[in-house]
């Protein structure tokens, strides 16, 4: 089962789990733990091969790398815990798990919060899946994630979520990297079910003004379903929960506490 941990909240019977993206851990939601522990008991998961979950996976080369297969993997950690559901928030990548789950499972999922949502990939971001992929096997794969966190976080004020991610990132295996960023092969069609079809659960999403890459699509969407609904932080990028935690706590707050 995935590592992960729990913040207990005696005054209340709500649950918010947190999804990191690829490359991360459950430790990049640490700006959001005291402000979401006053109101919710908190579950933090690190993805498989990611944080402390890589020690729990003894044989990484007959596990099935798929957006499906991950997802059971986070709501097995929900039923250990004994969460008939839950709130979701997801970062990044971590955005299209909790997108999976919610479309796998309704009933587990009460909300969703996406910061930096990742709904579409445009003409430069398909490029850049390509050169991975194509160079995955050849350079090392923290040579390709300095290159993907620059393009992605390119800006000075981009500098701290940046080097957060690059940091985790190093703790990952190469042959772990590969087989996640091979799950860009699937990610495009599954995001285009995503656009289309409308899911009936309240989703935030919370985006920086300066996500240029992502930014563009997550409009579109919100425009098209009534149960969504769009924040932009001024002055920020793609990792929204590090670069401006206080804004990006208020705004998620300011919605659970409204449903």
């Amino acid at each position: 089962m995935l590592n992960y941990t729990v913040h207990r909240n005696k005054d209340s019977a709500q649950w918010v789990t947190f999804i990191h993206g690829a490359g991360g851990s459950s430790s990049i939601w640490f700006k959001q733990i005291k402000s979401f522990s006053r109101f919710f008991n908190l579950l933090l998961i690190d993805l498989r091969g990611h944080g402390k979950s890589k020690n729990h996976l003894l044989d990484l080369s007959n596990s099935i790398y798929t957006f499906d297969a991950i997802s059971d993997e986070i709501l097995e950690v929900l039923d250990h815990e004994k969460i008939a559901s839950s709130h979701f928030m997801g970062i990044s990548l971590g955005t299209i798990l909790i997108r999976t789950i919610a479309e796998k499972s309704p009933e587990r999922v009460n909300s969703l919060i996406m910061g930096g949502a990742i709904l579409k990939f445009n003409f430069k971001s398909r490029l850049l899946m390509r050169f991975g992929n194509a160079t995955k096997s050849v350079l090392p794969y923290m040579w390709l994630y300095k290159i993907l966190a620059f393009i992605i976080m390119p800006k000075r004020n981009h500098k701290e979520s940046r080097l957060l991610f690059i940091r985790e990132a190093k703790k990952l295996y190469q042959k772990e990297f590969i087989r996640w960023f091979k799950l860009t092969s699937e990610v495009i069609p599954l995001l285009k079910v995503f656009r289309q079809k409308q899911i009936k659960v309240p989703t935030l999403y919370v985006m920086g003004a300066q996500d240029y890459m992502f930014l563009p699509s997550v409009k579109k969407v919100v425009e098209q379903q009534q149960l969504s609904q769009l924040q932009v932080i001024p002055n920020c990028g793609h990792v929204v929960n590090i670069e401006r935690p206080q804004q990006f706590n208020q705004l998620s707050l300011h919605f659970l506490q409204r449903l």
